[in-house]
């Protein structure tokens, strides 16, 4: 855990003391070298499944790719970042990778915390950084809006668990994740009991986001600056299931009635967004509704808890985090060079650029689950769990199904097929660096294919 959590930290000093000829060679390389050591934790050595620090942060086979995702994004997003942030005086470059670091450490402690307080502040912490970096760098002046919204909407999820976490102190005298899986359950009986169990898990739906509380998230990743969307669809997204995936231990007795409604709900959210997502012009707004369907899937095989919904969930968090990020970076550079979100306005782009049509083709496939993708395995598995505890449910996720494979194509053949319009000239060409990023976000999922037990080994 120190091998990685201490080079973080010291990144800041690094940041701040580098030449600004060498600041974003160093944090990249910087970065990459804390997501190469990340890669250790695959070697799982303990008997119970946690390798601890101390009492307060362990690693155990769930936490464990999420916190390598974590890892793996830091130098990925300084790589989006370099283009648009370059130009900008020294300082407020430096202020930005020191955001993005910061979030990386929150989320590293967030992951590994054993003391679901401790996961409560941090889970908060995150909000900071990722404020700053939405209000301050977004692109159009509605970031304020869409940062008052993700503030607020989170915060206001957030303080029913602080309060459910507290009342759970006092009936068990301990959070403690380690302890909690061997104390006595509640006594669960009352109508009290059941709101107390909707405040445990209200904080993770909204941060998912579930259908109905979902609206804070295409404002955050339609104004976000690329790194912000990056870090909001592949790391801050997952926040909200790993949280549900601790919590639903405890709340056993009430969930077999209560979770119903909300798997109802997350199940027609993948109808509902994925519906959404054909009406869409604005190609980050797609992108955005798109990660909502997925997350309903998510949520519809944590709710189940079943090991195979469990490890479906796990799975397609793993494969979306990385699919959504390269399908942003994507985005970004299209509209870098053409200064423009609309599909219409920024079509036939593959006559020009050959190479990224071949990127956004895969991106697109991978969004839509094609086989043998980590994306089918995730989406095969929490269907098939789902089909088990009610055969009905076939209909909403095979219809979803059907609609992301609709979405995806539509937002290939609208942005890189066709004509290119008359007012598309002189646009710059792709850089190596982003070929690079497309690669470091591809190969990973490409290369989950030959060992998915990396990703859901842990329930068997």
């Amino acid at each position: 855990m120190l091998k990685v959590l201490m080079p973080t930290i010291m990144m800041f000093p690094t940041i701040w003391l580098i030449s600004p000829k060498w600041l974003w060679t160093t944090a990249t390389a910087q970065s990459l070298l804390i997501a190469l050591t990340s890669l250790t934790w695959l070697k799982w050595a303990s008997e119970t499944g946690w390798t601890s620090l101390n009492n307060y942060m362990a690693t155990d086979p769930l936490s464990t790719p999420l916190l390598i995702l974590t890892c793996w994004l830091l130098p990925l997003m300084i790589l989006a970042s370099q283009n648009h942030i370059n130009p900008e005086p020294i300082n407020r470059q430096r202020l930005y990778i020191t955001l993005l670091t910061s979030l990386q450490m929150f989320l590293i402690m967030a992951f590994s915390a054993t003391e679901i307080i401790m996961f409560y502040i941090m889970f908060e912490a995150t909000l900071i950084p990722t404020l700053i970096i939405i209000t301050r760098w977004g692109n159009q002046a509605e970031r304020l809006n869409a940062g008052t919204y993700f503030l607020f909407y989170t915060l206001a999820g957030s303080l029913p668990l602080l309060i459910a976490l507290l009342l759970l102190q006092q009936s068990t005298e301990t959070l403690s994740m380690l302890m909690l899986q061997y104390s006595q359950p509640m006594q669960l009986n009352l109508y009290g009991h059941m709101i107390w169990w909707a405040g445990c898990l209200i904080a993770f739906l909204v941060k998912m986001p579930l259908y109905g509380v979902h609206l804070w998230l295409p404002k955050a990743h339609v104004e976000a600056p690329v790194a912000g969307s990056m870090v909001l669809a592949a790391v801050l997204l997952k926040l909200g299931g790993y949280g549900m995936m601790r919590m639903m231990i405890m709340l056993d007795p009430l969930s077999k009635e209560l979770c119903y409604p909300f798997i109802i709900l997350a199940l027609w959210g993948i109808i509902m967004t994925g519906s959404i997502c054909l009406r869409q012009t604005d190609l980050k707004s797609l992108i955005a509704y798109s990660s909502v369907s997925h997350m309903g899937l998510v949520a519809g095989g944590i709710l189940i808890q079943t090991p195979w919904g469990f490890s479906g969930a796990i799975t397609l968090m793993i494969a979306h985090g990385l699919v959504s990020s390269a399908l942003f970076c994507l985005a970004n550079t299209a509209y870098e060079r053409t200064h423009s979100r609309t599909m219409i306005l920024a079509r036939g782009l593959q006559v020009i650029f050959p190479l990224t049509a071949f990127w956004w083709f895969i991106a697109n496939l991978a969004n839509l689950a094609l086989p043998p993708l980590p994306n089918l395995m995730g989406e095969l598995m929490i269907i098939t769990t789902l089909f088990n505890w009610s055969p009905w449910t076939i209909l909403l996720t095979g219809l979803g199904t059907l609609i992301t494979a609709g979405y995806s194509l539509y937002m290939f053949l609208m942005s890189q097929r066709g004509m290119l319009p008359n007012h598309i000239v002189g646009l710059q060409p792709f850089h190596t660096r982003e070929h690079l990023l497309m690669t470091m976000h591809l190969l990973p999922t490409t290369l989950l294919v030959t060992k998915p037990e990396l990703m859901w080994g842990w329930c068997y």
